[in-house]
């Protein structure tokens, strides 16, 4: 597939450079963040394939420099140009991490971070035609979902820079996608599958496929795209793992089908509204948007504590199993990144829908604030390391990681578009 034979391939830029200062952070807690906010600066969607400007509206960028400081922390520190992965990374969450600096680099217009796409552990398997998909990506289609969302926005920063080789990050994308799709079925009603074993049906696996079929649709204009996100939309609203509080748990008891009443994650409560949001892009059907609204206000209305989004396992202190182990099995299971799952999939929902909602941005838009304000004052220590634990200062219980570290710069790359000085 060629990149001219995209009829709409939507990326988001921003046409100037971040306002901020060269100045290195040395003590996180004195640094003041009562400004004026800055001139705002224009932000277009843009078909790559004709330059045309679909629609423009104004936001600002960061008035001071978290995001590209501890950015920089990342590629330094925490990345391994030999692996292309990062050191003590996963799969999963190394995937989310190059999503969130490709994501970075498109929205500043900076190119600090040029040629990680292709060093990265996806892109040196995109670059290779014989590369097995199906075991390179491993048993977890959750795993898979995160892969191409990552290819995507890398391909999205080659073609911006008229770099090579787009083509086979987005051929990659489109194998792995046809992977998760090939195991939809009609257990429990539909959907796909959480692992190749078809034991469990989760709420993540769910909605990444949503978010994949809406996205691929509004980018490939690919029918059988939009088939895919009607499907596992109306599967969603169906299947009862949303309950009663307008909050997703993990899934579906295998057998019975019903709601297993576990975890209400905040990256479930996420991604489920970028899908919704393109979605509704695509059709314009108003109700993706109450649905979305729903799951937004009861994660700000439940999932937080002192106003800052909140892990259940997430404590100041040290108490119980830390946040980085699965509490069902003991095994390593990164959690310390979905905080900023959940804003990132807020950004996106909030960027699909702004043609006709732009009250939804100001509606948000001081929480969203709060949570890069938290982060920069409360998390953030003087090594630029970001730990886990947003909601209060650290007193032995926040998990200071590879992945927390990634979580805490997307909090910025949000609050950079849609932050409270709209």
């Amino acid at each position: 597939m060629h990149l001219n034979s995209l009829p709409l391939l939507l990326y988001v830029i921003f046409v100037a450079l971040l306002a901020v200062s060269g100045a290195e952070i040395q003590d996180r807690a004195d640094v003041v963040t009562d400004f004026e906010c800055p001139s705002t600066v224009v932000l277009a969607f843009v078909s790559l394939s004709s330059s045309q400007v679909t629609y423009e509206s104004k936001f600002r960028p960061l008035p001071f420099p978290p995001t590209q400081n501890e950015a920089d922390h990342y590629k330094n520190v925490d990345y391994d140009p030999t692996t292309g992965s990062s050191i003590n990374g996963s799969f999963w969450t190394d995937s989310n991490t190059m999503e969130t600096l490709h994501l970075l680099m498109l929205q500043t217009g900076r190119s600090d971070y040029d040629g990680l796409a292709d060093n990265s552990f996806l892109g040196r398997n995109a670059l290779v035609p014989s590369t097995n998909w199906e075991t390179f990506t491993g048993p977890f289609f959750d795993d898979a979902g995160w892969a191409v969302l990552a290819l995507w926005t890398m391909a999205d920063y080659k073609a911006t820079r008229h770099q090579p080789n787009v083509d086979d990050f987005l051929a990659a994308a489109a194998t792995v996608y046809d992977l998760i799709a090939s195991n939809w079925d009609d257990t429990c009603g539909g959907g796909v599958w959480w692992t190749v074993d078809h034991t469990y049906k989760n709420a993540i696996t769910n909605e990444l496929f949503l978010t994949l079929s809406a996205q691929g649709y509004l980018r490939f204009k690919n029918e059988t795209y939009l088939d895919n996100a009607r499907k596992v939309s109306f599967y969603l609203e169906g299947s009862g793992m949303r309950n009663d509080q307008g909050l997703y748990n993990d899934g579906l008891v295998l057998g019975t089908c019903v709601n297993n009443g576990e975890t209400t994650w905040t990256y479930n409560q996420g991604v489920i509204l970028s899908g919704l949001g393109a979605l509704y892009a695509a059709t314009g059907n108003e109700t993706l948007i109450s649905e979305a609204e729903i799951t937004i206000d009861a994660t700000i209305r439940n999932l937080t504590m002192n106003g800052i989004l909140k892990e259940s396992c997430d404590d100041v202190v040290l108490e119980g199993i830390p946040c980085d182990s699965d509490q069902a099995s003991s095994t390593s299971f990164p959690l310390s990144w979905l905080n900023g799952i959940w804003l990132k999939h807020l950004q996106y929902f909030l960027t699909f829908v702004h043609p006709n909602h732009p009250e939804l941005a100001a509606k948000y838009n001081s929480f969203i604030g709060s949570q890069s304000d938290a982060v920069l004052r409360l998390a953030t220590d003087s090594q630029l390391d970001i730990g886990s634990v947003w909601y209060g200062a650290n007193a032995g219980g926040s998990i200071f990681s590879v992945q927390s570290l990634a979580s805490g710069i997307m909090a910025h790359v949000s609050n950079a578009q849609y932050g409270p000085c709209l």
